[in-house]
């Protein structure tokens, strides 16, 4: 398995998801990861999805996902494993929209335990549920990390690793964790940041280089993903972002 490249950015319109939609492979990706707002109205019909879309390589290679793990939230992640297995998805990446400042200790074992049932369920579809960590959600400091992984079940859920809610949550050091987490690491959402605000890869303040560094220190092969959130056009993101992350894999040996 090699490293293949993957772009995500939210739509607005249905003209700009369907820019989107027949512009990333011309623009040399091998894939999308989607928004939710950009798969909703095909979870009950893909069919319909595969009829409009299947024939895009790659056109669902992960499905962005958020909520809860309550009852709603966990019937919610079992129908996107039935939509996900039927369309040829490969990841889940759940954001877990809690807030960090009213989760415990406790709460993130909890919450570990809880989502390594999941993954188990995700993995019986052919998928792979990887969580993103957000900044304000409850892995977000690096000691969540920690105590967040030293209670899943080994192989049960993955990391999606995101540069730039990393460097907003304070935690600066990033090919560090990297670096520890490289065994469950199984996605990247590459972003930049300054002024409080995502930039488009390469125009924020992030040091990307020890961040490639890491990632071909530790051999990763699979999806990396520029996670494009400035509110720039599509295909000014498209061009720039795989010309970063190419040009950053390749000259950072």
């Amino acid at each position: 398995m090699t490293i293949k490249y993957a772009f995500s950015r939210p739509t607005s319109t249905v003209e700009e998801c369907r820019d989107l939609f027949h512009t990333y492979t011309k623009a040399g990706y091998d894939g999308l990861q989607l928004k939710a707002g950009q798969y909703a109205p095909y979870v009950h019909q893909p069919e319909r999805f595969l009829e409009e879309w299947g024939h895009k390589h790659g056109i669902g290679s992960a499905l962005i996902s958020g909520g809860h793990i309550d009852e709603q939230g966990v019937r919610q992640l079992r129908e996107l494993f039935q939509f996900g297995r039927k369309i040829g998805t490969e990841l889940i990446v759940f954001c877990h929209g809690v807030s960090r400042s009213e989760t415990s200790t406790e709460d993130i074992r909890r919450y570990a335990e809880q989502l390594s049932e999941l993954g188990k369920e995700a993995s019986q579809h052919g998928l792979k549920l990887s969580l993103h960590h957000h900044h304000g959600q409850p892995v977000m400091h690096r000691e969540d990390f920690d105590i967040f992984f030293d209670r899943v079940q080994p192989g049960s859920v993955g990391l999606t690793i995101d540069t730039a809610h990393l460097v907003k949550s304070g935690i600066t050091d990033v090919a560090e964790l990297i670096r520890a987490y490289a065994s469950v690491i199984d996605n990247y959402h590459m972003k930049d940041f300054a002024a409080g605000d995502w930039q488009i890869l390469g125009r924020g303040e992030i040091d990307f280089e020890p961040i490639f560094q890491a990632i071909l220190d530790t051999g990763y092969r699979g999806w990396i993903s520029a996670d494009e959130e400035s509110g720039g056009e599509i295909a000014l993101g498209l061009t720039e972002c795989l010309s970063f992350l190419k040009q950053g894999l390749q000259s950072t040996r």
